[in-house]
């Protein structure tokens, strides 16, 4: 945060509020990081940048305020869900409480113009975001990478498979859903890697995730 790109960063997202609607709002932009500590960090979902639709974005990535309908993509992981584990569909898009349990639900870029994707890609929170990617990598205690999509497929060279477990596949977007996602079993798997890390590291044995939301149920 010292860092010039830093200070620019700042200043590009302070002139995007004054010229108009910027989201999530500036309270919420490192929410993720607020709701799931460095140390609690078990799993690591990565976006790309916020929902750009009114009152969607509130600072983690594939989730939506309470009361909000999920967009295609977390509905497509919903079904996914089902399918996996067999967790019904919730009636809310609001991941807080996995969030809670140590998923860290980070986008690649934390703010975004109204209505306009990607507006702040490439204007500094890549190299923010990739910081904490690096930070998760080398600490000794395993951390579950989850890459949905070719973008957060690209930040595999960031990471080590060797320490850590890596989930890749096709994102939940209604685009691509079909070609990878569904049948890919993230849920399972990430349970599952949890639940084998070496416990000299702390996490071996650790909860697995309990995915259900409000209104969902096993």
């Amino acid at each position: 945060m010292e860092k010039p790109y830093y200070a620019a960063l700042l200043d590009f997202v302070a002139a995007e509020r004054a010229a108009g609607t910027v989201f999530p709002p500036d309270a919420q932009v490192f929410e993720a990081l607020r709701l799931t500590s460095y140390a609690q960090t078990k799993v690591l979902i990565l976006g790309q940048d916020p929902y750009h639709n009114d009152g969607q974005a509130h600072g983690l990535a594939f989730s939506v305020r309470p009361g909000v309908t999920p967009p295609p993509s977390l509905r497509n992981m919903f079904k996914e869900l089902k399918a996996d584990l067999g967790v019904e569909r919730p009636k809310t898009g609001y991941l807080a409480p996995w969030a809670e349990q140590g998923v860290l639900l980070l986008n690649a870029v934390l703010t975004v113009r109204a209505h306009t994707p990607n507006a702040h890609k490439g204007q500094g929170w890549e190299k923010f975001t990739d910081a904490v990617l690096r930070a998760l990598v080398a600490r000794p205690e395993p951390v579950v990478f989850v890459l949905w999509g070719g973008y957060a497929r690209k930040k595999a060279a960031l990471l080590d498979a060797a320490r850590h477990t890596i989930i890749e596949s096709a994102h939940p977007s209604p685009l691509s859903a079909h070609n990878g996602f569904f049948g890919s079993k993230p849920f399972s798997k990430i349970n599952a890697a949890l639940g084998a890390a070496p416990k000299e590291l702390g996490l071996g044995g650790a909860a697995e995730i309990d995915w259900r939301l409000a209104g969902g149920g096993a």
